[in-house]
Order: C-alpha cells, then sequence, then structure tokens
C-alpha cells in the first residue's frame, strides 16, 4: 500500500522484523519511518483513526451477507508499562465497538491450566468479521514461561513450532494477523511506574510484581529474541514497535491495522433490495 503522510515508507515495511532486527539494540525512543513529531502524530492519529473505523465497519457488514470468514486479529505482546491497554483506548476505541472482540490473557486460571495452553486463545479467537485484540497473548507461554522456568526446557521449545502451525491455521482460515511486540526502556518503564505511584488515581494499574520483572530484564530481552526469530514468518510476521513515545505507538499501530485491512481489498455490501422502490415507499410513509 502507499505511503501515507509523515511516513518516510510504509510503516508495515519500517517496523517489520527482519533476520538483522536486535532486542538489544533497538532504539525504544525512536520514531522509524516517520518524519514528524508528536503535534503531527496527535492528528493524524485522528485523521487515520477515522479511516480504520470506516475499514472495520466495512469488514464488519461483510460478515453479514457472505459466508467467507474474514477477520482481523491484533497481538499485543510487550513487558508491563509497554502501553497495551493505550494502544486499546486511544487505537481500538476509534471503532465501532460491537465489531470488536478483546481479550486478555493474565496467568492461568486453575481451569485453564487444565487444558493445553492454546485452550484458552482458541476460545477468543475473533468471530467473522470482527476485529479480534489480544492484550497478551499464546506468547506468553514461550515468554514468562521461558524466563521463570514454569514448564521444562523441552516443552517450551517445541511450542515455536506449535504456535507458528496454529497461526498458519488462522490464516489459511481467512484470519489476517497484526503482530506486534512493544518495547520500552527500562528507564521509561521505571518512570511509568513511579508515575503510577504517585498518583492515587493510578494505584489500581501498580503491581508490586513488576518491580520483580525488572530484575529479569535480560532473560527477557533473550525470550523475546527468540520469539521474533522463531515465529515471524511469511503469513503472520512480527512488527517491532518503539514505545518510549505512547504518541507514536499509538500511530504506527493504527497505520499497521489499515494496511491489513486494505489488502483485505473490503468493498460495502451492495443492496439485497431494490433502493428505488424502497425509497418510494418511505416517501409515501
Amino acid at each position: 500500500m502507499g505511503t501515507s503522510e509523515g511516513w518516510l515508507i510504509p510503516t508495515a515495511k519500517a517496523l517489520r522484523v527482519t533476520s538483522t532486527t536486535r532486542v538489544g539494540e533497538l532504539d525504544t525512543n525512536g520514531t522509524p519511518g516517520f518524519e514528524g513529531g508528536k503535534s503531527l502524530g496527535a492528528r493524524l492519529l485522528e485523521e487515520r483513526g477515522a479511516v480504520l473505523s470506516e475499514l472495520q465497519e466495512k469488514l464488519f457488514a461483510c460478515a453479514r451477507t457472505t459466508d467467507e470468514h474474514r477477520s482481523v486479529l491484533l497481538v499485543l505482546q510487550g513487558m508491563d508499562t509497554a502501553g497495551k491497554g493505550g494502544v486499546v483506548r486511544h487505537v481500538i476505541g476509534h471503532v465501532d465497538p460491537q465489531g470488536v472482540d478483546h481479550a486478555s490473557f493474565g496467568v492461568p486460571t486453575p481451569e485453564e491450566k487444565r487444558h493445553h495452553y492454546l485452550w484458552r486463545v482458541r476460545r477468543e479467537l475473533p468471530r467473522k468479521g470482527q476485529l479480534g485484540v489480544f492484550d497478551r497473548s499464546h506468547y506468553e507461554d514461550v515468554l514468562v514461561v521461558r524466563v521463570h522456568d514454569l514448564v521444562p526446557r523441552t516443552e517450551w521449545e517445541a511450542r515455536y513450532d506449535e504456535i507458528n502451525a496454529f497461526e498458519r491455521d488462522l490464516v489459511d482460515s481467512g484470519t489476517t494477523l497484526v503482530k506486534v511486540a512493544m518495547f520500552v526502556s527500562l528507564d521509561e518503564q521505571k518512570a511509568r511506574l513511579a508515575e503510577r505511584l504517585d498518583r492515587p488515581d493510578k494505584y489500581w494499574k501498580y503491581n508490586p510484581g513488576d518491580v520483580t520483572e525488572r530484575g529479569f530484564w535480560p532473560r527477557y530481552q533473550e525470550a523475546y529474541q527468540a520469539m521474533l526469530d522463531r515465529t515471524s514468518t511469511e503469513h503472520a510476521p512480527w512488527f517491532v514497535v518503539p514505545s518510549d513515545r505512547k504518541w507514536y505507538t499509538r500511530l504506527a499501530v493504527t497505520e499497521l491495522l489499515i494496511d491489513a485491512l486494505e489488502r483485505l481489498e473490503l468493498s460495502w455490501p451492495p443492496a439485497d433490495f431494490d433502493v428505488e422502490a424502497e425509497k418510494l415507499r418511505l416517501a409515501r410513509s
């Protein structure tokens, strides 16, 4: 697709993972591919949000008139404070909520632990015509699980190929995946956690465990690198989004979703009734 205002190159190209992507070398304060600043980014977020809204409505409308399954699934993966909730609020907030299937994956419940790790994920897949959003995802099972040795290495090692096969099936069944890995710096994460402690209205977002997890930062970097290396495929590539600048993160995800929806070449479904006759009937009513 073409390049939109402010972008030197298409977002999907600027952010797509390559064989040279290195988590430890990412400029988390950068704005890859974008030549503008915060004020331009804020304006574009509103303008492009309207474009996203129309595309999502087309996806929803088409599902009402065809048996073909088409859906889009946005996977948001990142450390705490990376801004996943902000993306849901400020990006997905642009679209009609009736067309969104949202799921958040935390620590597995006792029931979930009794099943295969993908069991809870399959239950939350987007329905036909829906824009699905995973706030965290099946990738927790090769990130947190790996970092904290929650299962034997042989078990989590096998999951990379299993996830690739799972996502291949999703794509083949009509779901377009947009996988976004969000990265913040240690310093920025510390500042965001401090803000939560300084504001009573943010206490509910603070989790003492987040400070503990900071001590595992090197191991998380290794786990994220392996995730990108092993599961960025042609049918379901990863996009790496620097997330120290919230405005850039939100704009970038908006552009990635627009690109995915435009590639579906959606069109408004035609009327299944005589439009002129209905206009006449309405005028006479």
